[in-house]
């Protein structure tokens, strides 16, 4: 185990899926959401496949044991990437990145509700504080439904994202389940070709001819997003979840310089103390689950042979 390398790994790899959301971003207003996934998921599948050659993967690494759970994976995942890109076009980009921060919190909501994992009152009162801080930030966009179409577009965008986060937190959901008898590479590639498949599916709504410069970002934002999977998953073989899963809150930080200088996004105070109430929250439950796994760890270890 090497920390400081799978901390460097996962910061790289948040700075590239700020960077890919920024690219999906500066094409949002001409290209539609399900159009923007295609391109992110297609153009991930080649990269992901030579990291699998390179490893000496790429045969063992697609062995699929559960067809139905990586089609329900990815059917979710896909939804919440379609709905996390429609929202890239209503709200600003720190906007987005703090509402989705409420994946994580949801995470642990659907864990207890589907896979019966225990919540005591810890965790519970960390989620608790984790959707306070998304209403602060959600708030003053929820009361902006008025005549008003701005406003209007942007309360829709902030439901949408919330949206988002509910459909991520549930594929994580899923790929918990995935972990008991798959491997990280096939949960990694099929995501990216299901995504691709499910996305065609949105053709009749409205698919245009992009432009060389958008065509350009969004296959950038395909290579860069695969590129990003594979540091987020080689950062996991260097250093435990607690120690890296943290540095995912640093994407606030990258948001935040993108939105700024790139899309002259100033975010506002309230949305910037429901980040960071979030994010608190969010750190909270990193370390109670690492400390129940550890708990968890030394109870099979203590195990007799008859269990």
């Amino acid at each position: 185990m090497s920390p400081l390398k799978g901390i460097a790994l996962k910061l790289a790899s948040v700075v590239m899926f700020v960077t890919m959301a920024s690219l999906i971003k500066a094409v949002s207003d001409h290209v539609p959401p399900g159009e923007a996934v295609f391109f992110r998921s297609f153009f991930a599948i080649p990269v992901i496949i030579g990291w699998l050659w390179a490893r000496g993967d790429l045969r063992t690494g697609l062995k699929v044991a559960s067809p139905i759970g990586h089609f329900w994976r990815g059917f979710v995942g896909t939804t919440a990437m379609g709905l996390m890109f429609a929202g890239l076009g209503l709200l600003p980009l720190p906007e987005v990145t703090a509402i989705g921060f409420a994946a994580p919190i949801l995470t642990v909501v659907f864990a207890a509700m589907f896979l019966n994992e225990p919540v005591g009152f810890f965790r519970l009162s960390a989620v608790g504080l984790g959707l306070v801080g998304v209403l602060v930030v959600l708030s003053p966009r929820l009361t902006a439904f008025s005549s008003d179409t701005v406003e209007t577009t942007q309360a829709l965008g902030a439901l949408v994202v919330l949206a988002g986060a509910g459909c991520a937190a549930l594929a994580q959901v899923y790929i918990r389940k995935l972990v008991a008898t798959e491997q990280t590479s096939a949960i990694v590639f099929y995501f990216s070709l299901s995504a691709t498949v499910f996305s065609l599916f949105t053709l009749p709504f409205g698919w245009i001819m992009p432009s060389g410069y958008e065509a350009t970002l969004l296959i950038l934002a395909g290579l860069i997003g695969g590129v990003g999977q594979i540091l987020l998953t080689s950062a996991y073989r260097f250093a435990g979840a607690s120690v890296v899963a943290p540095f995912d809150y640093a994407s606030m930080l990258f948001a935040l310089v993108i939105g700024y200088f790139v899309f002259d996004e100033v975010p506002t105070g309230q949305m910037l103390i429901g980040a960071g109430i979030v994010i608190c929250a969010g750190v909270v439950i990193i370390l109670r689950e690492h400390r129940l796994g550890l708990k968890r760890g030394r109870a099979r270890k203590n195990m007799t042979p008859q269990g």
